[in-house]
């Protein structure tokens, strides 16, 4: 992929999806966090569960777009969440996204790679905007020159 390329994609919206937090996910979530019952959906975690599992596209489809495959080695970027509304258990709610930045950076040690930062939002049944997450995936570009 050409850095070209590569900035072409900032604005690509993921196809979204609708996600139910239904009360035994939670439940199970909670008890894998260690978390009290009593956070029920509103522990930030799931924010970013909701957001990841509903974008539209799996993993793979994510990588993909930016060709690359889980045997590259994409690594987790940053994360920033914002909760505006905590979620609620036997709640549904709507998934949007978009990739909001990429750029190619070259380490000394690291060569060169490609930094990609996208967006998810999650609406109430209103469409109301109530948490977003923005983070980024690092992908090595091991075939690019330094």
């Amino acid at each position: 992929m050409t850095e070209e390329e590569l900035h072409a994609l900032v604005g690509t919206r993921m196809p979204g999806g609708i996600r139910t937090l239904e009360k035994w996910w939670v439940s199970l979530v909670l008890d894998a966090m260690e978390c009290s019952p009593q956070d029920g959906a509103s522990h930030p975690t799931f924010v970013f569960l909701v957001a990841t599992g509903s974008m539209g596209w799996t993993w793979d489809e994510l990588f993909a777009v930016f060709a690359a495959t889980d045997a590259d080695g994409p690594m987790f970027g940053e994360t920033d969440t914002v909760v505006r509304v905590p979620l609620q258990t036997g709640t549904t709610y709507a998934v949007t996204g978009e990739i909001v930045s990429a750029a190619r950076k070259t380490g000394k040690k690291t060569g060169v790679f490609d930094i990609v930062g996208y967006r998810l939002d999650i609406h109430d049944s209103a469409e109301k905007l109530v948490a977003s997450t923005t983070n980024s995936i690092v992908f090595p570009r091991r075939e690019q020159a330094a």
